[in-house]
């Protein structure tokens, strides 16, 4: 089978080793002296919770050593760091010869005033730039914020969910014909989520550790599509609706991979509640998983999305957005208002907001007249608190009197058309293709009269 790499801006290859071994004479306590002239890395080992500068393509960054395991296949220590001011996808093993001698001090002021980039960076101009300015770049570059700068309740649950999730051991699966670095810590059984590399059933999405497992298993599998009921076809992209309490082990599998692409994901095991719509990419050998979204049976919170995602090789081609897309052709047949569960990661920001922008000014252009936010969420089923922070980051909406109101030109909508930053979505949705009804609400159980 002819293997294809995978590699995106965010993700790098790591080296493919046994995972958690180590020499008996290893330590990890701190105060270990500075490794300045030593020839032996292996008799002293860097300090856990310590900052070194490590070099990242092509330059270095701080980063705090976070494990340590020893390699032995290349008879050396990796270590495992987080890049300092950078999104915790980027945290991986590194070979000794990636990392300075002298450990950094994190309270060097240079370092303070660089905007939390590269050391590389330190000499660029300091031109101002706009708070929306800053927050696109903070997206795109996946800066993540500090603790300070979060409220203190979500400072706690992030502190908690990273000490849960802080050491990614899968460096990378292999799924069909692709090779993918993995981004985030899933908690696959004991053991397998240790292994460096899985094997993964693009069609049943059963997971193995051994090639040799996997070419039998790919042999014998009568697979060839998702689990439930196709309910929409279009060229080649198909999408199934499966349902979590029909078909537990896919959907389980479904959402233990999606984890080592999604940071805030919880849903693992418990998927009965919860309906899975699975988007393919069909050809002659079968239906190729591409990515999908969940969303529960019944909301709450009126969330038309649980979790989503597109698998790493096929991001950057619309399918994100055709997802998302999809998610509100749903809502509209079940004439409901919907939005996405928070937190969004980074990119689902950055897919939600092009969407809802494109989606919205589309509706502006062609409308006359004066329209509400209300009148905007029952054509576009968007919910209207995500109409108003969309309109709001494009300066279309003003608080007069106690209220949101839409103001625009027919002029400023054409020039936020017309620029780069709004652009058409590759792939829509074609309503005719789809063959979908609202799933029956369960009837509430009446007491019997005794």
């Amino acid at each position: 089978m002819e293997t294809e790499k995978c590699t995106t801006k965010e993700s790098y290859h790591h080296t493919n080793t046994k995972a958690d071994k180590k020499p008996e004479n290893m330590h990890h306590e701190k105060g270990t002296e500075d490794n300045e002239d030593s020839e032996s890395v292996e008799e002293q080992p860097l300090d856990i919770g310590e900052h070194y500068l490590v070099k990242r393509a092509d330059s270095w960054h701080p980063a705090e050593i976070i494990q340590t395991r020893y390699n032995e296949q290349d008879t050396c220590y990796e270590y495992y760091v987080h890049y300092e001011g950078f999104n915790r996808r980027l945290d991986e093993w590194v070979p000794r010869n990636r990392i300075m001698n002298s450990r950094f001090d994190m309270s060097d002021q240079q370092w303070k005033n660089s905007d939390r980039n590269s050391i590389d960076l330190l000499d660029q101009s300091d031109r101002k730039i706009t708070r929306n300015q800053k927050r696109r770049h903070d997206e795109i570059n996946h800066i993540q914020k500090t603790y300070a700068e979060m409220d203190p309740t979500t400072a706690a649950l992030e502190k908690e969910h990273e000490a849960i999730t802080k050491v990614k051991y899968i460096d990378k699966i292999q799924i069909g014909k692709f090779e993918i670095d993995t981004w985030y810590y899933s908690p696959y059984p004991d053991e397998y989520k240790k292994q460096p590399k899985l094997w993964i059933c693009e069609f049943c999405l059963r997971y193995m550790r051994l090639e040799k497992t996997y070419r039998y298993h790919m042999s014998e599998c009568a697979w060839r599509q998702p689990p439930g009921k196709e309910i929409y076809r279009k060229g080649t992209l198909t999408i199934w609706e499966a349902d979590g309490s029909q078909y537990k082990l896919y959907c389980q599998n479904l959402c233990l991979l999606a984890k080592l692409f999604l940071d805030h994901k919880t849903l693992y095991f418990d998927v009965e509640p919860f309906l899975f719509y699975i988007l393919c990419e069909t050809d002659k050998y079968g239906s190729h998983l591409v990515g999908y979204f969940s969303k529960e049976k019944e909301s709450p919170d009126g969330n038309n999305v649980a979790c989503i995602l597109t698998l790493p090789p096929y991001q950057r081609q619309g399918y994100g957005k055709l997802l998302i897309a999809f998610s509100y052709e749903l809502s509209k047949i079940e004439r409901a208002v919907g939005s996405p569960e928070k937190p969004l990661s980074d990119l689902g920001k950055l897919s939600y907001r092009s969407y809802w922008s494109w989606v919205l000014l589309d509706v502006l252009r062609d409308t006359r007249g004066t329209l509400s936010i209300k009148d905007l969420s029952n054509r576009t089923s968007i919910a209207q608190t995500d109409i108003i922070s969309t309109l709001q980051s494009m300066n279309m909406v003003k608080y007069w009197k106690g209220q949101n109101v839409i103001c625009v030109t027919p002029r400023l909508v054409e020039e936020h058309i017309r620029s780069a930053q709004y652009k058409k979505p590759r792939l829509t949705v074609d309503c005719n293709a789809l063959q979908w009804s609202p799933p029956k609400k369960a009837l509430p159980v009446r007491p019997q009269r005794k």
